[in-house]
């Protein structure tokens, strides 16, 4: 394995320094025996991003996206470890299916690959799914989810809650009453009425997460509510914190950035689930995030084939791209506004990620005996997204044509280079 010098980068946003990387780890002492040195002055070094929320595809729908080309998108991203929705085909719900998708990713080589186990048998809310197993199973599976269906019945989701706790598992919640949300196309306001498409509102998500956190509470087990959009999901979150409950929850980066203002243009690339909210969702979700009751930024990646998004809005599919645009997003709209540092982008892209999917190689502090899980990032630079150039085979992002800030120069898994300078090794 090379051994790399990494001359004058700055740690979190601190004072320049040299790092090695040595046989896979971070190194101390005299950088000898180097063969190959990386300047960074300028940039910034993260611990390897983690993503607690993203879609991979495979197996079933490899139009769309593989686990190869997915892990790709997450290297060029900043990301070392991805954990895989289970809503795949066949669906995530047994330890074949789940090794499957962890064995693909380490054929792939890109970023390790955690697999999410479905709470319920082929997602379809019924009958818990084989938990225990998935989790006995080579890939580990400590984080279940039925994302993109909300375990809707409370006493399946109280039996998922009790069950995990025998592993120190999370149940990580799609919170959406399906009742309120019926045909739902967009957020629910004075938008949604002038321009005709079915509102979505915020008490849907709201009705759920207060209710999984009395769950949680009542059988002492730990939440994680996904993709947090409303400013009342944000309060309750923070009342459920206040009284110690163990319960965590993320934001996608289209939520801290994007408003229901753009479903104005018809344009299906901003269809998504949930929907984009109000502007004071927005600012409500910057600031949780900022104080801590949000814990997380999770992607949500979701890529779809060109024909599932090139069409009318309301046959369109949701979901958009975010593995390779979010770490500048969060800089445009946490770092950049003065919300966060970059040692608070680190833990809420790296440590706590790694900490809420029981990671223990992911999300470490860049010192000395550490895994080389870095990240090397240009806060100076500015790029145009280019909608047609992705990594992911899908081409479903919501910032084509947009400049966003910050530029990932390099990405280390374990020492070894998975990009440099912007490019996949």
């Amino acid at each position: 394995m090379t051994t790399h010098l990494i001359k004058g980068v700055s740690v979190l946003g601190g004072t320049p320094t040299d790092l090695v990387i040595r046989d896979g780890v971070i190194a101390s002492g005299p950088a000898e025996g180097v063969e190959e040195v990386i300047e960074a002055e300028g940039l910034i070094a993260l611990p390897g991003l983690v993503d607690l929320h993203t879609h991979l595809r495979e197996p079933g729908r490899e139009d769309a996206e593989t686990v190869e080309t997915g892990t790709q998108a997450a290297a060029i991203g900043g990301f070392t470890a991805v954990h895989a929705m289970a809503n795949t085909e066949p669906v995530a719900d047994t330890a074949g299916v789940v090794e499957q998708v962890w064995r693909l990713g380490r054929e792939a080589g890109y970023c390790d690959v955690y697999p999410i186990g479905a709470v319920t048998v082929g997602l379809a809310g019924e009958k818990i799914a084989e938990l225990g197993a998935m989790a006995d199973s080579a890939a580990r599976v400590r984080v279940f989810s039925d994302d993109g269906h909300c375990v809707s019945d409370p006493l399946l989701m109280r039996r998922a809650l009790e069950y995990v706790k025998a592993f120190d598992g999370v149940i990580a919640q799609h919170s959406q009453e399906p009742r309120l949300t019926e045909g739902a196309q967009m957020n629910e306001g004075e938008l949604s009425g002038r321009l005709g498409l079915a509102g979505w509102p915020a008490v849907a998500e709201e009705a759920i997460i207060a209710r999984d956190c009395l769950l949680a509470a009542h059988v002492g087990s730990r939440l994680h509510v996904c993709h947090v959009s409303t400013a009342g999901s944000v309060e309750l979150i923070r009342q459920a914190k206040e009284k110690g409950w163990n319960v965590t929850a993320e934001v996608t980066p289209h939520h801290l950035l994007l408003t229901d203002e753009l479903a104005a243009t018809y344009d299906p690339l901003y269809k998504v689930n949930p929907p984009l909210r109000s502007a004071s969702d927005v600012e409500a979700l910057r600031a949780g995030l900022a104080d801590g009751t949000i814990d997380i930024v999770a992607t949500d990646h979701a890529p779809h084939p060109h024909e599932d998004k090139d069409c009318e809005w309301a046959a369109a599919a949701f979901g958009m791209l975010g593995l390779e645009t979010a770490l500048s997003v969060v800089q445009q709209t946490m770092v950049d506004t003065g919300l966060l540092d970059w040692a608070g982008v680190a833990e809420r892209m790296s440590y706590a990620p790694a900490r809420i999917g029981r990671l223990a190689d992911h999300g470490r502090p860049l010192e000395d005996g550490a895994p080389a899980n870095i990240v090397l990032y240009d806060p100076k630079a500015t790029r145009v997204v280019d909608g047609s150039e992705t990594a992911s085979l899908s081409r479903n992002t919501p910032y084509a044509g947009r400049e966003l800030p910050g530029r990932v120069v390099a990405t280390f898994l374990r020492g070894k280079a998975t990009v440099l300078d912007g490019k996949l090794q």
